[in-house]
């Protein structure tokens, strides 16, 4: 009877290492907010390996507050809680520093860099983090086969890597050049703030199929989304309604079409 029980304790505990070598992003009640303006009001949250989970909500309700903790804007704070990446105090790093651990910002927004040469900047984030885990830098001509590589993979033109960064993109543009970062520095935890804000039907598509490829089951995905139709290309595993800065409802993409049919007061109001 003891060699049994202590083989179901040994099977739990290999079973308890396993859920947590698998858990990448840990987010703990977490208040948050700028200008000593609470936004964020008790959100707790686990990703992951292999996830997707899109967070939903009204305009207002901390969505893209949320993306911006977690990728380290110096103008957003944390007032309480605690955030692990891979274990580690997430808090603790600057954005840089979360940059070079792995995590990638996609902006509502991209910004446009004059006189930055696109495939040039590319190659010196590659570097970075190259040098980060280790390994020697890549040499232009390498990077340009690596390049050219990854665009043909995601289906992009050419020009990507001749122009200036974001610089004349349109909306489309800049959000396939973002598709196109994430497939050079190969994140492990992506977080995409509205990047189907502006974008039409095609360029939405062709946005979605970049993500889709490059999805694994070492890697994760946050969805930031005010509407459901990215996730009719995107299949997240979970999808969270955040309503004033906190987490109101979490289930599986079948929420996500109720929010579309029905809206969010049903959901929002009840809590």
């Amino acid at each position: 009877m003891l060699v049994l029980v202590d083989d179901l304790l040994w099977g739990l505990a290999g079973l308890f290492l396993l859920i947590e070598e698998k858990l990448m992003l840990e987010i703990k009640d977490l208040y948050a907010g700028v200008d000593g303006t609470e936004i964020i009001k008790g959100i707790s949250l686990s990703v992951k390996k292999g996830e997707i989970h899109a967070v939903m909500g009204p305009n207002g309700s901390g969505k893209s507050t949320l993306a911006k903790i977690l990728s380290g804007h110096p103008a957003y704070e944390a007032m309480s809680g605690e955030i692990l990446f891979d274990g580690k105090n997430l808090l603790d790093m600057d954005a840089e520093e979360r940059s070079l651990a792995g995590i990638f910002m996609g902006f509502q927004y991209p910004v446009e860099v004059p006189g930055v040469n696109n495939a040039e900047f590319l190659r010196m984030a590659h570097n970075a983090r190259r040098v980060k885990a280790g390994e020697e830098e890549i040499d232009p001509l390498d990077f340009d086969d690596l390049l050219s590589e990854k665009m043909k993979t995601l289906g992009m033109e050419k020009k990507y890597k001749e122009r200036n960064l974001n610089d004349g993109f349109s909306g489309g543009e800049k959000k396939k050049n973002e598709i196109l970062q994430m497939a050079i520095l190969e994140p492990q935890l992506s977080i995409l703030d509205e990047t189907d804000s502006g974008l039409d039907i095609d360029a939405l598509r062709v946005v979605s199929e970049g993500v889709n490829k490059l999805r694994n089951e070492n890697n994760a995905l946050i969805l930031i989304t005010h509407y459901q139709r990215l996730l009719d290309y995107i299949n997240p595993d979970f999808v969270h309604v955040l309503s004033s800065g906190k987490i109101v409802k979490s289930g599986d993409k079948s929420l996500a079409l109720e929010l579309e049919s029905q809206g969010y007061d049903w959901v929002t109001t009840v809590n």
